[in-house]
Parts: structure tokens; sequence; C-alpha cells
């Protein structure tokens, strides 16, 4: 699978809910799953490599790889935290960014079987992130305008020379 990159419509838009969590979403999950380990990420939405369905992995230091599939974030956490983020449709971007220290989210795996997780700290964060994408929101509409400004002049800079 290919990342699309900052510029590409598709990350603005909201991703579907996946009617029927089958063998072949098993398959995009594996597939996403080897994309992000080969983009040396630690998370990955469907919306990111043209795929408009809510389907997001993750795989954390010392955790196990994760699907997650057709997520609803149920509860965040008023306690809040700045961490340097970056996105692999944003490569070599990286700015700081608050969000929930805490996150419960409930979902389905390739299995299609139901779960619910209670975390903190960057698996919050990494879900969180995900979570915007399916939204159509990317981690630097999160920073406020003038520093968003300053990395977008930088990319165009860049996408220029």
């Amino acid at each position: 699978m290919d990342i699309i990159t900052l510029g590409n419509e598709l990350l603005r838009q909201k991703a579907e809910r996946i009617k029927d969590i089958n063998a072949d979403m098993a398959s995009i999950a594996k597939d996403l799953i080897e994309t992000l380990h080969q983009g040396k990420g630690i998370g990955l939405a469907g919306p990111q490599v043209g795929l408009m369905k809510r389907i997001f992995v993750i795989h954390v230091e010392g955790d196990v790889p994760r699907v997650f599939i057709n997520p609803s974030i149920l509860e965040t956490s008023q306690e809040t935290i700045k961490y340097e983020e970056g996105c692999l449709s944003i490569p070599n971007v990286w700015a700081d960014v608050i969000r929930s220290r805490n996150v419960r989210v409930q979902a389905w795996n390739e299995k299609g079987r139901p779960f619910s997780l209670e975390v903190e700290g960057i698996m919050a964060r990494v879900i969180q992130h995900e979570y915007d994408h399916l939204e159509g929101i990317l981690f630097i509409d999160r920073l406020s305008e003038p520093k968003r400004n300053k990395i977008l002049a930088k990319i165009e800079k860049k996408q220029r020379a």
C-alpha cells in the first residue's frame, strides 16, 4: 500500500463505516500493519492509503499490533498532555500537540469481535491521532494557526525546491 501525503484531498474526507467485517477486511488490516511497519510508524489509518473506510492499526512499542474497525471514542480524560507528534502522511514534520492523557475506545478487531480498551500515554495519543484521520483531521489542525501556517509554509517551500 502507498501512503498518501498532505495535499491529497482524501486526507480531508470523513471515512465510511465498514458494513461487513470479513476475510477481505482481515487482509486489508494485515496490509495496513505491513505498511505501518515499512513506514516505521506507530499508527496508520485507512484514509492514509486512500481507503476511505473506518479502520486504523497501531503498533506501540512493547505491545502487539492492534486493529480498530469502526472505532468510537467513548471517553477522554479532562487531563491533557503535550507531546511531539509526527505523521506518515506529513513526512519529516513534528510538532507538540495537546491531547487527552487517557481514552476509552470501543471497536471491532479484524475477526469481527468487539472490544473496548481504556489506555493512557502514548497508546491513548496514537488512538486519538488515528481516529482524527477517520474524521478528515490532521495533527497540524490541532496546532495554533501561526504554528500551522509556519509548518505549511516550510512544506510548500520544500515542494517548490
